[in-house]
């Protein structure tokens, strides 16, 4: 609708290292007409005022785009009527564009994950965690480098190749990013000696072996995972009711064991249940305190939530 409430707000700017009354304390600076609204004009207002070396970048990066833009629009109109030879040098341009771009993507992903990474080691310190804690993957933590698959911008092949094209800015804005002594390409070279390390070890599989059960064997054991996202006023009430639930669950003569994991930078909780068997778990989840425990999660969680189960021999 044109502005943003704070549950808006902060669905997008939660990065996982500020908490919940960090954010609001936010909303509340950048809201400067107190309408407990943020409109375009407070958001653009606020990070103006921040914006530092990366006007510039931002600038070039719309320039770039109004660049591209043009490019595409020359090539949609006169690439059919070119010859096999114009043809071949445009497929050549838009790939080593794409390439380039995604080498500067992954630059920036590398310095965000860096930066969040360093930001959430501050903030914890020393400090042991609540429970068990896990490392939660995040978005950009399934994103990789991508290798073997372009020319390094850096390298005399690529300058060599590329030059010979065409005197592209492109080029030398992306190499303008990358600087081999940085510690973003430290980390980045860390990395990649470990990855040929490993992809030269000779993998050693154990045979097929194909089990046979008897009749009388053992039924698969249940395990369930259960993800809760928690609303974060409500975070003390839910570790009542999950206590209670864990206790009750334990008991159950079914029930193998349980364990409560509370991830460190979020208010997320992970339990994990392992039964002997599914009528056990199905058993269990008729109970009143199981119950009892599922009604009290709709006014608990932000969303609802994930189960997950696997049957293991």
């Amino acid at each position: 609708d044109g502005k943003l409430s704070f549950d808006e707000f902060k669905a997008y700017f939660d990065d996982g290292v500020l908490s919940g009354e960090e954010l609001h304390e936010l909303f509340h600076t950048i809201d400067t007409h107190n309408t407990d609204n943020l409109d375009t004009e407070e958001l653009c207002e606020y990070f103006s005022q921040h914006l530092g070396e990366y006007e510039n970048v931002l600038s070039v990066l719309e320039d770039l785009n109004m660049t591209i833009l043009k490019a595409m629009d020359k090539t949609k109109k006169d690439y059919q009527e070119a010859s096999n030879l114009e043809q071949f040098v445009t497929r050549f341009l838009l790939k080593e564009t794409l390439n380039q771009l995604q080498s500067l993507q992954s630059s920036l992903e590398c310095a965000m994950e860096t930066t969040e990474e360093q930001t959430r080691q501050e903030r914890q310190g020393p400090t042991k965690p609540e429970v068990l804690s896990v490392e939660w993957p995040r978005k950009r933590s399934a994103r990789r480098l991508q290798r073997n698959n372009s020319l390094v911008p850096t390298s005399p092949q690529f300058s060599t190749a590329f030059s010979n094209v065409c005197n592209c800015s492109l080029f030398l804005f992306s190499k303008g990013w990358i600087e081999e002594d940085s510690q973003w390409m430290t980390q980045i070279n860390r990395l990649q000696k470990l990855i040929d390390r490993l992809e030269k070890k000779d993998l050693k599989l154990e045979p097929f072996e194909e089990e046979v059960l008897e009749e009388n064997a053992r039924p698969h054991i249940l395990i369930v995972q259960r993800q809760m996202s928690v609303i974060e006023e409500e975070r003390e009430p839910f570790r009542v009711a999950l206590k209670q639930y864990v206790e009750s669950a334990a008991t159950q003569a079914g029930c193998l064991h349980v364990s409560i994991q509370k991830l460190p930078s979020d208010s997320r909780f992970i339990v994990y249940e392992f039964w002997e068997n599914s009528n056990a778990w199905n058993s269990h989840l008729q109970m009143n305190y199981s119950k009892t425990f599922q009604k009290s999660n709709v006014d608990f969680l932000e969303t609802p939530e994930l189960i997950t189960t696997m049957l293991v021999p």
